[in-house]
């Protein structure tokens, strides 16, 4: 018994970065489709997760082939060959692409203090908002890998490897197109746990000011960390590469959400509202601010 609590304590202690975006993820998720449908996607979206790593590094399918470095299970939860915290990640990876890709989607409605996504059930079950989540979770890999892969040379460790070194920093193509892959069964599996119509909001759902604003802050969080930890270990190059990779998408997404805000219709409020007849929005219509 001793042992196994050492391994749930060692699991966060060795882990902490990813057990605090992993908190934050629930801290954005729950006030915004509740504890139940945040609860289900965390499971089955960790079960993907495992299921394309315990694939790839058995088969070579979706990844390519590459191999963890068992140097932790002693102190740390691995599951048939793959690290927990890892097949974790994926699941506030996945949600905060969604998150973004429906600020993107989506009309906004700023008020004093406030800024709210006027998301509908089309919206958020739409190929448009599956697809976009997907390419923003695969983007944030790309920035990502190559840093992992240096794993040695930071607090990460050591804890995989490619069999032929790839061509991006030595991560090969093949993994990308993985997690595309991968990330396209994530966000459907979200959509799939969100489709339930709701005659009133769930448990957990709560009007928090900017929410609408925190799964994209979320997104930026990890991307700034990960750019963060390569300049650390000094790879100015690869630093570089990734930055300019998100400078045009930001500066595009920032300069037509201001020509986005307050210039929605009628009919896409309404929309919202029959959808969503909770959303703080719809009280502020109805107090005429």
């Amino acid at each position: 018994m001793s042992h196994i609590f050492d391994i749930v304590i060692g699991t966060v202690a060795l882990r902490p970065y990813v057990f605090a975006f992993f908190g934050a993820f629930l801290a954005v998720c729950v006030p915004h489709v509740g504890w139940k449908r945040t609860l289900s996607f965390t499971l089955a979206g960790y079960c993907i997760a495992f299921g394309s790593e315990w694939l790839s590094i058995n088969t070579g399918l979706p990844y390519g082939w590459y191999y963890y470095i068992d140097t932790t299970s002693s102190r740390e939860l691995w599951v048939a060959g793959v690290p927990f915290f890892d097949s974790l990640s994926y699941v506030f990876l996945a949600y905060c692409s969604y998150a973004t890709a429906l600020f993107i989607l989506s009309p906004l409605k700023a008020w004093r203090w406030n800024v709210a996504t006027l998301e509908t059930r089309r919206i958020r079950r739409s190929f448009a908002a599956l697809l976009l989540g997907a390419l923003l979770q695969t983007g944030l890999d790309v920035v990502i890998d190559p840093v992992a892969l240096q794993g040695r040379r930071w607090f990460l460790g050591q804890i995989y490897g490619y069999r032929e070194r790839g061509i991006h920093f030595g991560v090969p193509l093949s993994n990308y197109g993985g997690w595309l892959l991968t990330s396209l069964f994530l966000i459907a599996a979200f959509q799939l746990i969100d489709a339930r119509r709701q005659d009133k909001p769930a448990t957990g759902v709560v009007a928090l000011p900017f929410r609408s604003l925190l799964g994209p802050l979320l997104y930026l969080s990890v991307l700034i960390f990960n750019i963060a930890m390569t300049l650390f270990i000094g790879e100015q190059l690869m630093a570089l590469c990734g930055s300019l990779m998100y400078v045009l998408p930001v500066v595009i997404v920032v300069i037509l959400a201001q020509r986005r805000v307050n210039r929605f219709t009628r009919e896409q409020m309404g929309d919202h509202l029959r959808d969503y007849p909770w959303s703080p929005a719809g009280r502020v219509l109805k107090g005429g601010k």
